[in-house]
């Protein structure tokens, strides 16, 4: 059975996608660490769209979990012909104070975890010349962000990633997007990580779009094949506008900016 995997599942922009996906007609493969959560989901994407909603309980911040996705899928006989990495993690404050280990763990789950989903099931795209990724950046990738240093350069790593990776694909009919949502009203900025005054600073007076507004537009850009596609009109102007200015200068003025409502010096 062909199936979309989505990674991140549970909430937000990733059950978001799976209901867009889902009133499309595409059978689903779900992933998350939340069984209970994934198993509501799944029975109601069935009753709603009369479709096959499968899910695997996994933590991605675990470096064997993508293996045991891809065997796992392998078992259970389902052919995944659209992967979203939508997963993912981030942490607000100053690097030097924050947990390391959490840290860490956001390179695991934004990157590495990342790349080797993408390596497991491509192979079988290429094999057979058809199939689509994409992954889940931020706007975040574009620009520098102090106070979050680490999810920002996680995010820069994707889209240098996603680019070359999506050039290499093209010979084989595999698609590969980059896609960039803005701030987001979901449960992202309420972990432990982020909520705390600098995560509150940094989010503040923000332009923000619900989950349903950004799957809403990932599926346009999906249904365009686009290989590049920022969420959210201001978002995009944003891009355009800071794709002018040095990352030095963006970096220095952002983090002055930011010291300045902690009021710091």
């Amino acid at each position: 059975m062909k199936v979309t995997l989505i990674t991140g599942a549970s909430g937000g922009i990733g059950k978001a996608i799976a209901f867009e996906f889902a009133a499309k007609g595409h059978h689903l493969l779900l992933v998350a660490r939340n069984k209970e959560k994934l198993s509501t989901i799944c029975s109601e994407l069935h009753v709603k769209f009369k479709i096959e909603a499968h899910y695997i309980t996994a933590d991605l911040c675990d470096k064997n979990s993508p293996q045991f996705i891809y065997e796992e899928s392998k078992r259970r006989g389902l052919s995944i012909n659209i992967l979203v990495n939508n997963a993912g993690k981030g942490s607000s404050g100053e690097f030097y104070k924050n947990i390391l280990d959490s840290e860490l763990e956001i390179i695991q789950l934004n990157n590495a975890s990342l790349v080797a989903l993408s390596h497991y099931f491509v192979k079988d795209m290429i094999a057979k010349k058809s199939g689509y990724i994409i992954n889940i950046a931020s706007m975040i990738a574009f620009i520098p962000s102090p106070y979050m240093a680490v999810y920002a350069g996680s995010k820069h790593f994707l889209k240098t990633f996603t680019y070359s990776f999506a050039e290499e694909c093209k010979p084989y009919n595999v698609k590969v997007m980059l896609f960039s949502p803005g701030l987001t009203t979901s449960n992202f900025m309420n972990t432990k990580e982020n909520n705390n005054d600098w995560g509150k600073t940094l989010t503040a007076n923000s332009n923000t779009q619900t989950p349903e507004e950004v799957a809403n537009e990932l599926m346009i850009a999906f249904g365009k094949e686009k290989v590049f596609h920022v969420s959210g009109s201001k978002n995009r102007f944003f891009v355009k506008m800071t794709g002018l200015m040095s990352q030095r200068f963006i970096a220095k003025t952002f983090g002055k900016q930011k010291r300045n409502q902690m009021g710091l010096k």
